[in-house]
């Protein structure tokens, strides 16, 4: 049985052009120690916007957003974390890699069920950059009718 799982485990997919390497992944939280000629090759996320606002909304709809951006730096952006402030509000990042020069977006979605008046929520993205978290923001007016 071991040996059936040391064979399998050596079968992983080869890398290929476009995978991350452990060089896409740096620390964000050390990047204040980096040279500048090491800053320089850092990913950097640049949002077309970090709020939205839906508006006036009935309790009880669905809406969805997508955030987008673009990796304005020079190394592959990965983000590895974006969890929204309740259970309301879900957001769903790219899986894979961004790589310079690409775009992407960030989907959220929010469940005004149990919400009333003005409500805002936030989603606190992480990714490899510094600074490590960005904070994305929606509001809406929520009323139980029009």
């Amino acid at each position: 049985m071991v040996v059936a799982m040391v064979i399998v485990g050596c079968h992983k997919r080869p890398a290929k052009e476009g995978d991350f390497t452990v060089k896409d992944v740096h620390i964000p939280q050390t990047a204040e120690g980096l040279s500048a000629k090491e800053a320089e090759k850092m990913p950097v996320i640049s949002f077309e916007n970090t709020t939205y606002d839906f508006g006036d909304v009935i309790e009880g709809e669905h809406l969805t957003y997508a955030f987008k951006f673009k990796n304005t730096g020079k190394s592959n952006l990965i983000i590895y974390s974006s969890e929204a402030t309740c259970g309301c509000t879900t957001s769903q990042p790219p899986k894979a890699p961004v790589r310079p020069g690409e775009s992407g977006e960030i989907t959220v979605t929010f469940d005004s069920k149990g919400q009333k008046g003005k409500v805002q929520k936030r989603i606190l993205v992480g990714a490899n950059t510094y600074p490590a978290e960005t904070i994305l923001t929606i509001t809406a007016n929520v009323s139980s009718s029009k």
